[in-house]
């Protein structure tokens, strides 16, 4: 997937400001209009200038999409990283008019999707709001109370967007996992005519952890394993989220073989498991000693991993 320079595509410098933003868009989208343009590549630039500034008209999603900043350059090969999104806060109902956009535009905005609701009468409750968080492994687990930070784009006086930050306290509930979702009652925009206010939604997301891998309830473990363990089994004690506990490995595991520790994982009503992934570490020869041991293995055992290629 190549990378798409919004301000190169609208011709605009980064610190452009709204209003001439919106004039450029105008100027671009009359001339290669499919309608009336003699250009042969019309109606393909039209689409780019419509996918453009339905980014960069919004100052949230703006200033979501600065985030990466003037590193990557038009074309370049491009994945969005992980969760490149968490901390900003967006509101209103998402785009219209997206289809036929990108790969790229769907892979940074394809589920921005809005929680606003209308009332009836002269009143209507404000706007949901919506943002991704992330949360550690272990507030995850044990649940937590924590204070975050979310980035609130908009506009100064000069039409330039500017971001703002605004800070919460979450409770975060045993045994969340990722994609789910924290209701903050009021904390979205302002009612219209006296109505009440949105509400904020917080996505769950976890931050990388230097041991677990997350699929869903389960976690996954790199267990390093002895060659003498793997071969002859063993108790070795194992990592979870809530301690450490004992794990029988049978005689003649091999590497890449998968331990289940039932209720081990993710914490909640319906516990997840936790697999250990075992991975067989050789250790080095560093002495005579050493090496007549791997000797008098090779010459003992017949033994060729590769005998079935």
């Amino acid at each position: 997937m190549k990378f798409k320079d919004y301000y190169q595509t609208l011709n605009v410098s980064r610190d452009v400001t709204q209003d001439q933003l919106k004039q450029s868009y105008r100027r671009l989208a009359r001339r290669y209009h499919p309608d009336v343009s003699k250009e042969t590549n019309a109606e393909q630039r039209f689409k780019e200038l419509g996918e453009a500034y339905e980014v960069l008209k919004d100052p949230e999603k703006r200033a979501a999409y600065d985030r990466f900043g003037s590193d990557w350059k038009q074309g370049q090969e491009f994945r969005p990283p992980p969760d490149w999104d968490a901390g900003f806060e967006f509101s209103g109902g998402g785009f219209t008019g997206t289809e036929g956009f990108s790969d790229f535009f769907e892979s940074l905005f394809g589920q921005r999707t809005g929680h606003g609701r209308a009332g009836g009468g002269f009143q209507a409750q404000g706007q949901d709001h919506h943002a991704k968080i992330l949360v550690t492994l272990e507030d995850a687990y044990h649940g937590a109370t924590r204070t975050i930070s979310l980035q609130t784009p908009g506009m100064d006086a000069s039409g330039h967007v500017r971001a703002g930050t605004r800070s919460l306290n979450v409770r975060i509930p045993r045994g969340v996992t990722e994609g789910q979702r924290i209701r903050l009652a009021g904390q979205g925009s302002p009612g219209i005519g006296g109505g009440p206010r949105g509400d904020l939604y917080l996505e769950i997301a976890y931050e990388p952890h230097r041991l677990f891998r997350p699929d869903g309830r389960d976690l996954y473990l790199d267990l390093p394993v002895t060659p003498w363990e793997a071969g002859l089994g063993a108790t070795v004690t194992v990592p979870t989220p809530g301690g450490r506990v004992d794990l029988k490995l049978p005689p003649g595991s091999q590497s890449g073989q998968k331990l289940r520790l039932k209720g081990k994982g993710m914490s909640g009503r319906d516990p997840g498991d936790l697999f250990a992934v075992l991975k067989i570490m050789t250790p080095k020869p560093t002495s005579d000693a050493d090496r007549e041991i791997y000797e008098k293995m090779a010459n003992q055992m017949a033994f060729d991993p590769r005998a079935s290629m």
